[in-house]
């Protein structure tokens, strides 16, 4: 008897921390979101909710320009989102991210991060092995401030995740969503 299953599915969105705001003297951890920032940060949040994009868990850096990002976006979502602080992901590289998303418990299907570049743009390159070809060459450009890489992986867990496995569905940023 065939199997009609579908394949389990796990959803990585990854999501730049919103433009910051550079104050003379406030250490780069404690920097808040630019004027820029504040309007993008939730134009994503509704693109995110308006979508049907919204996750099981966020995973947010502990830098102030992360955090109120995730407030920002977090607002703007139909509902409450569970949300976990990882200094795992303050300005480190794809690999270190990578460790963190592999220790997510498997009963979270969609998972966003929030962190930063170059992480950001180095883990989502990492990971896509396919999927939307113009979305795919706008992300090796740039990945701008409040840009969002959702990425879909066939795998049961995410311990499973692995470089190439994921297929970009859309790479979306503030730029394009003001030209929608």
């Amino acid at each position: 008897m065939p199997d009609d299953a579908s394949p389990p599915m796990r959803r990585l969105m990854l999501l730049r921390h919103a433009k910051s705001a550079w104050p003379e003297g406030v250490a780069d951890h404690r920097r808040p979101l630019a004027g820029r920032g504040r309007k993008a940060a939730p134009a994503i949040g509704a693109f995110i909710a308006r979508r049907g994009l919204i996750p099981d868990l966020a995973i947010v850096s502990t830098a102030r320009r992360a955090q109120e990002t995730w407030e920002l976006v977090a607002e703007a979502l139909p509902h409450k989102v569970a949300a976990r602080d990882a200094v795992g992901i303050y300005e480190v590289a794809a690999s270190a991210m990578l460790d963190v998303i592999r220790k997510v418990e498997p009963s979270v299907e969609k998972l966003l991060i929030v962190g930063h570049n170059p992480g950001m743009a180095e883990l989502a390159l990492l990971l896509a092995g396919g999927g939307d070809a113009v979305a795919l060459e706008r992300l090796k450009d740039k990945f701008p401030t409040a840009g969002l890489a959702v990425m879909d992986f066939t795998i049961e867990q995410w311990s499973e995740i692995a470089p190439g496995a994921g297929r970009l569905v859309q790479f979306v940023t503030p730029r394009l969503l003001d030209g929608s």
